[in-house]
This record gives structure tokens, sequence and C-alpha cells, in this order.
């Protein structure tokens, strides 16, 4: 593959650093392919959060959930933009694949250190960083956040319309979860705009409000604001008009009560001197990561379908694969590290190849 779009690249960076009139078919390509892997590598953290909480509902569960399955409908738009104009998702690849406790990949804020842990004003602190809209998204003059890397991506299908061919769709619904959340198929330019400012505005919300266009629930926030409620423990509301001003100036809203999950050493607990896991342990995290690789597998497989049955009938079973990763992750909660310090194993995201047959 490429280096370019090795995971631990500055692949975001060197595209970011091309002059718009040399961004051509392999720019968009390749900035699409970087878009899926940032939008990958955000479901680890987000999902070991929701896990980790005890209750397993409740409005902060809710409210985080709701950001994962946003993630996950942004993934598959970002998909059916590169195979509508001939390219083919790299997703199921251990250079591809997220990679923790590092930085977002292709040089995307090389200060932020994205780890996996439970749910804590910590991880929802690194969370809203994540989604920040008024930080730069690489270190870059011209271009300074997530938003405005998707504006390139836009100006560059605007550039080239004859290359969107609108194959390999899928099309799956998922308005249950939100307006604007269903994965469609992108044949048009207005498809495509429609389909980037959903994913730009879901996650940062819009030049004059924090709320998201896209909503499930009436004045639901988009993802930064979100995560800055729950780090602040107070609701985001508005204090005055003409013009707007807000404020974390309402209601509390308390962190549930959730499993101490301890934070994942990079490469998995195995490399964590103190927390060795046992074979039992091992077991139970092998399950987890396999799941997880199949998850990623069976997505890819869905973009590289043809038929657009078989494809829907893929993205079902990654479906399927996300609910049963869910109790293993909630079962590593309940192991208690040995180290003594009261932490928990969690799981690990780490891919595994497919078994031979």
């Amino acid at each position: 593959m490429n280096q370019i779009l090795a995971y631990e690249s500055n692949a975001i960076v060197e595209l970011m650093a091309v002059l718009p009139p040399d961004r051509d078919e392999e720019w968009l390509k390749n900035a699409l392919q970087q878009a899926i892997m940032v939008e990958v590598a955000t479901i680890g953290p987000y999902a070991s959060a929701l896990w980790s909480i005890r209750e397993g509902s409740g409005p902060v569960y809710d409210a985080i959930r709701r950001v994962i399955f946003d993630e996950m409908t942004h993934m598959g738009l970002v998909c059916n933009m590169l195979t509508s104009i001939g390219g083919s998702p790299v997703i199921a690849d251990p250079k591809v694949v997220p990679k923790y406790e590092r930085p977002l990949p292709g040089g995307v804020r090389p200060e932020l250190i994205v780890f996996l842990e439970g749910l804590s004003k910590a991880s929802v602190e690194m969370f809203s960083e994540i989604e920040r809209p008024d930080q730069p998204v690489a270190q870059s003059e011209s271009f300074t956040t997530i938003g405005a890397f998707y504006t390139a991506v836009e100006e560059a299908f605007e550039k080239h319309q004859h290359l969107i061919k609108g194959t390999r769709q899928v099309d799956f619904p998922m308005a249950h979860h939100g307006e604007g959340n269903d994965i469609v198929p992108l044949g048009t330019i207005e498809k495509v705009r429609d389909a980037i400012d959903i994913i730009k505005e879901q996650g940062e919300g819009t030049s004059t409000s924090p709320e998201n266009p896209f909503p499930e629930n009436s004045g639901e926030l988009a993802h930064f604001y979100v995560f800055r409620e729950l780090f602040h423990g107070k609701k985001l509301i508005k204090i005055s008009e003409s013009p707007d001003v807000w404020d974390y100036a309402g209601d509390e809203i308390p962190l549930p009560p959730a499993h101490p999950m301890g934070r994942v050493p990079q490469g998995g607990w195995a490399n964590d001197e103190q927390n060795v896991p046992s074979p039992e342990v091992q077991q139970a995290l092998d399950a987890f990561n396999t799941e997880f690789s199949s998850m990623l597998r069976t997505l890819e497989r869905a973009w590289q379908a043809d038929d657009p049955n078989t494809a829907t009938q893929h993205v079902r079973a990654a479906v399927g694969h996300m609910f049963r990763m869910s109790p293993k992750a909630r079962a590593l909660m309940t192991l208690e590290l040995p180290d003594g310090s009261g932490k928990t194993y969690g799981p690990e995201f780490l891919y595994t190849e497919e078994p031979e047959t």
C-alpha cells in the first residue's frame, strides 16, 4: 500500500500542502481514504466510554450513542464518495486500522493523543478536542479544521464532477438514529455536497449555532458541544440574543457511574508489564478483537460488492458484529487489573487477521 495511506503517516498534512489546481483524481482518492480512517478512529474511544456506563441507559449514554451512529454514517458516506469515483475503501488492513494510544491518522492534531479508557472527564475532554471546530487539523496555515479539510474535498469534487459515476454505492437506512443519518448513494455533485454538509455540521455545528442541523431529537447539539457539556457538567444554553451568546450555564449534567476501565497501553494490555493478562483474560480480549476485526472486514466487503443487495447484507452483518462487541467489552470491564489500582481491563481494538480456512 502506498505509504501516504498508512495510519501513522502525515498524509493529510501532505495533501493539504498541495495547491488547489494540482488536486487531481489521485489527490481526491487519497483524501477520501484518509477521511475514512479519521472517522473509524473515533469509534473505539467513543464506544469504550459508552460501554463503561454501568446502567447502560440514560441521557449521557444516549448522547454518546447518537454520536457513534453519526460517525458510522459519516464513514459510510465517505466510502460512497470514494467508490463513486472508482476507488475502493481500505478498512481492514493492519496499515490503516486505528492505533491507540497515538494521534489521529494522517498528521491530524499531532499534539492530541487519542486513547481508550472508560467514561471520565479526561476522556470526554479528549473527545471534544477531536471534534473541536476552531483548532488546526494539521500543521498548515491554509486549512485549520477537520471541517476545512472536508471543504477542500468538496472543492476537489466540484472541480472533478466528471469522476462521479455512482458505482458500488451502499444504500442503508439509518434515519431512526437522526435526520440525515441514512447512508445514501452519491451519484451526483448535489448528493456529495449534501453528504459533506451533514458530516461537517453534525460534528462542528454551523457557523451561527452549536445545534446539530440533522438531529435525532429537537435541540440536539453538534458533537463538539455534546462533549463540552459532559466536560463542564452543565447544559449549553443561549444566554442572550442579537447576537446569540451561548454558555455552559444550564442544568447540571453529572457523568453517570461507570466501570473504571484503565487506559489501554499502546499495542494492548500485553505491553503493560504490571497487567499482563492471564490466559482467561487474554481469551476475553481476543474474543473482542476477533469481533472488531470481523466488523472491519465485513464493512470493507460491503464497498467491494457490485450487487447492492450483497452490499446491504454486509453492512447488516457489520452492525451485528458491532452489537456483539458490546457485551464482550462490558465483560472485560468487570475484570480488575492486577496492579491494585482499582482499574479494570477494557477492549483493545486490535486488528487480527482472518483465520485461514
